[in-house]
């Protein structure tokens, strides 16, 4: 049996000085990739995260505290996200557990009658490493994220970004046609598959509400200032160096709690102020890039 490729096998080095200078149409310099993520968490596991741990530091299951801060952001929080994006008119792409459309019907039809793009965030919320049948549970989840959204899903995002050497090709294999777990580029970048090409998406681990506000700790004006140095530098960039795409992820949980959601708001207000910018979801640009980069 064939050994499955390391991740230096699948992406070839391109310095970022030797890209080709691509162009959005309409002038635009800029991309924004914005990605919300909803997830089911299952009371009868550990949490994927903790805000508060346990008395004396003793993990204690069920774990009601955990589980109730997570509920809250499916219950409260995704509806100030979505009525903050819906004033700018941006329907962003949906990063989604396959166990979330039968857990939170409201909230999965409200995404889909806004047109948001639904891309698959495995099936439950757990590493990719602890699933036993991992092909299925690709085929799986792409099925209930189908129905639910009314499309074919071509996007992907593991839970906590997480994959085996072996994911991309299985994958590809399942019709995905881009994946957010490679957090390597300002564009999309090719990757091999035993399937053909797979894109990456430029998805971000720093403009990310998670390591931010959970692991870093930081106030919520951080996500503000960080998104925006970001934006501004690439928008700079891009002038001379072709389009960029920035990447951006929020949690109904985190910045939909009533003390942070108004930094989310602040952001989104400078940067559609900006005439080159747009909010583009994640089969927007594979479309895009696809167009350009054909030989």
């Amino acid at each position: 049996m064939t050994a499955p490729m390391q991740p230096h096998q699948r992406l070839d080095y391109l310095a970022s000085i030797d890209r080709p200078k691509l162009a959005l149409p309409g002038g635009k310099r800029l991309a924004v990739y914005l990605v919300v993520n909803i997830e089911r968490w299952d009371i009868g596991g550990p949490m994927p995260r903790q805000v508060l741990t346990a008395p004396q530091g003793v993990s204690a299951l069920p774990d009601l505290p955990n589980w109730a801060w997570h509920e809250y952001g499916m219950r409260v929080g995704f509806w100030r996200l979505k009525a903050a994006l819906d004033r700018h008119n941006i329907a962003p792409t949906l990063a989604i557990n396959g166990a979330v459309p039968a857990a939170y019907p409201r909230v999965t039809d409200a995404c889909r009658e806004a047109g948001w793009e639904f891309m698959v965030h495995g099936y439950h919320q757990m590493a990719t490493h602890k699933v036993e049948d991992q092909r299925a549970m690709i085929r799986d989840a792409i099925a209930t994220c189908r129905a639910a959204g009314g499309h074919d899903p071509v996007g992907w995002l593991a839970p906590g970004l997480t994959e085996t050497l072996e994911t991309p090709d299985l994958l590809a294999e399942a019709g995905i046609r881009y994946c957010a777990d490679w957090v390597v580029d300002d564009l999309p970048c090719p990757i091999r598959t035993t399937q053909g090409s797979l894109l990456t998406m430029p998805y971000s681990v720093e403009l990310n509400d998670i390591p931010m506000m959970m692991i870093q700790h930081h106030r919520a004006e951080e996500l503000f200032d960080r998104t925006i140095a970001q934006f501004e530098r690439l928008y700079a960039e891009a002038a001379d160096q072709g389009a960029k795409v920035m990447g951006l992820a929020v949690h109904p949980y985190i910045s939909g709690a009533p003390h942070r959601i108004g930094a989310f708001e602040r952001l989104l207000a400078h940067i559609a102020a900006r005439p080159g910018a747009v909010f583009w979801q994640g089969r927007q640009i594979l479309e895009w890039y696809e167009g350009v980069s054909a030989p």
